[in-house]
């Protein structure tokens, strides 16, 4: 009898894992995106272009990739300061702190909204101590980012926090041993490992954030050429039963959005070889 069998996976193996594999990606994401496109097609590509560079369409497009670009900014800083508390300090209702981070993805997004608008406002508890500054939160770009931090911060919570949980302290004993300063430790050691994670935290938050609807309809206050993000129109123009402006519009964001992904992903990439070669 030969001595060697041959290797069973607990899995089907690779053409039935790659037809279901193929299937469900199909039916969930590359037939919906098709559509998507068809749709807009339908408008021919005067009416398309007339649509997408509409003077109101292009600023929901700057405020909403500007408002998420600087919500992922901000979670990249400190929601890496997070991750490092939860790893490397030990205090009083960690657990919880911990727990906390993952509120965002359990919170119903149209909750958040309304609780964050009812902090920031005015009259709120926060919004009340930034008016004598003179800084308007609800109702304001301000508002929008606040929302867009608050929807994304876990994604690079949960992406940084493994990384940190791995990285070998002997190494930072070692740099502080010869004499570098916490900052050169930081920089020169801690943060080319955590890099490659920190940049795909924040391009998950960014991603979250392009889409967001549910938490910046309520702070954001809607207004035309001011506050008014894309999905809020795109959902405008599906109430007037403008399906094609709105697929149009939609389109033009998943290719920006998708565009700036795969830059991102590159970046990472490339960040992560000139770690392994170092």
């Amino acid at each position: 009898m030969p001595t060697w069998r041959k290797s069973r996976s607990v899995l089907p193996g690779f053409g039935l894992s790659m037809g279901y594999t193929l299937v469900y990606l199909s039916l969930l994401v590359l037939i919906p995106l098709a559509a998507l496109f068809i749709k807009a097609s339908g408008l021919g590509w005067a009416a398309f272009w007339q649509t997408v560079t509409d003077a109101r369409v292009v600023a929901a497009y700057k405020l909403s990739f500007g408002a998420s670009l600087a919500a992922a900014l901000v979670n990249g800083v400190f929601g890496f300061l997070v991750a490092w508390v939860l790893v490397r300090y030990t205090f009083p209702g960690k657990k919880l702190v911990d727990a906390i981070v993952d509120l965002p993805f359990a919170l119903p997004t149209a909750v958040a909204g309304i609780a964050l608008t009812t902090l920031y406002a005015q009259n709120g508890w926060i919004g009340k101590l930034l008016v004598p500054l003179g800084i308007k939160s609800a109702y304001s770009p301000l508002g929008i980012i606040i929302a867009l931090t608050f929807i994304g911060i876990p994604f690079v919570v949960r992406t940084v926090q493994p990384v940190l949980q791995e990285l070998d302290r002997e190494t930072e004993e070692a740099a502080v041993s010869l004499g570098a300063y916490r900052t050169r430790t930081f920089v020169k050691v801690l943060l080319p490992q955590v890099l490659p994670a920190l940049i795909t935290g924040m391009a998950m938050a960014f991603a979250r954030a392009i889409g967001e609807y549910g938490s910046v309809v309520f702070i954001s206050g809607n207004m035309p050429f001011k506050t008014e993000i894309a999905p809020l129109l795109i959902m405008t123009k599906l109430e007037q039963f403008d399906y094609a402006g709105a697929t149009a519009i939609a389109a033009v964001m998943l290719i920006v959005s998708f565009v700036l992904l795969l830059v991102t992903n590159v970046l990472q990439a490339r960040t992560q070889r000139k770690l392994l070669a170092g």
